[in-house]
Order: structure tokens, then C-alpha cells, then sequence
């Protein structure tokens, strides 16, 4: 499964700031301009490292947090331990035959409903590869480099636009 740490090159990645002062600030903006999912977001930044506390609806919105960080130039590692992972709450059959039919909707759930546990790659961008390519090697297909865009939607603003150090998902 996922790290907590993440390690980036530094002098690749959007330009958010100029210097440490702003950096941690300018990082919490862009999070949030494109939320991946995460609330009461907390944003420390200290000689290239960003730590990141709050709470994520999910692995992928974790992850996606992570990369959205990590992918800023001056930014070399991501410290993710405190964003923590809001858990659905999974609702046996036992549990709703126990409870009181009047002050709770009926809540039918099965193994089935409870998503598993998407298996996530991540990919460091190389000169010369586009999303196809990639899409190519991981899947077999690159007509599925859609796949790739949309669950990095948040870290890629432009499926033609992605650059060598880039660290993407692929689940």
C-alpha cells in the first residue's frame, strides 16, 4: 500500500512560491483550488519537506493530496502520516437486523458493496513519454491513457502537458 512518505525532485513542478515564507500557504491554496477530497487541511512546509495533516475521504484522495504537494518545484518530500484516511463505515447484515427500524433508514450492505482497495502504482514522468505510452506499458493499451488522466486529474491540468520528474498514479 500507499507510503506516507513520498520523495520528489525539487527543481521540477509548478512554481507556487519564492520563498519558504509563503510556501506552506501557496501549497494549501493549490490543494484546495483543485481538492482531491481532503478536509481540515494543514499545510507545514520546512527546507523542501511538506507535512500534511487533515483528514481524506479516501486512499486515492490521500495520494492524490500527496502528488498535488509533491509536485511542486522546491518541494523534494512529502510527509503524509498525520492526513489521515476517513474509513467508510462498512454496515453488516447482522448490524441493521439489530437496529431499530423507526430511527435509522434500512441499510442493506454485502461484501460486495464495500469498495476494495484500489492496488495504486505511481510513475515518475521520463523525457519523451506521453500519457499513451504510458497507458501502452501499464495496461497494454494506450487508449486507456484516459484512465491514467482521470484519476490524475487534480496533479495533471493537461493530458498533453506533463514533463520529465512528474510523479503520477496508476491505478
Amino acid at each position: 500500500m500507499f507510503g506516507s512518505l513520498l520523495d520528489f525532485a525539487k527543481d521540477v513542478g509548478k512554481k507556487l512560491f519564492t520563498s519558504d515564507a509563503e510556501a506552506a500557504m501557496n501549497i494549501h491554496a493549490h490543494i484546495e483550488a483543485n481538492n482531491p477530497g481532503v478536509k481540515a487541511l494543514n499545510v507545514l512546509y520546512d527546507d523542501g519537506c511538506v507535512t500534511l495533516k487533515g483528514w481524506a475521504n479516501n486512499q486515492a484522495a490521500k495520494e492524490k493530496c500527496i502528488l498535488m504537494a509533491g509536485n511542486v518545484e522546491g518541494v523534494e518530500r512529502v510527509e503524509a502520516d498525520m492526513l489521515e484516511v476517513d474509513e467508510p463505515r462498512v454496515v453488516t447484515s447482522a448490524a441493521v437486523e439489530e437496529a431499530p427500524a423507526a430511527s435509522e433508514p434500512e441499510v442493506s450492505a454485502t461484501p460486495e458493496a464495500a469498495s476494495p482497495t484500489e492496488e495504486t502504482r505511481f510513475y515518475v514522468i521520463q523525457r519523451g513519454d506521453t500519457l499513451w505510452k504510458i497507458a501502452s506499458e501499464a495496461y497494454g493499451n494506450g487508449a486507456r491513457y484516459t484512465e491514467i488522466f482521470e484519476a490524475n486529474r487534480e496533479v495533471i491540468e493537461d493530458p498533453d502537458k506533463i514533463y520529465p520528474g512528474q510523479k503520477i498514479r496508476i491505478p
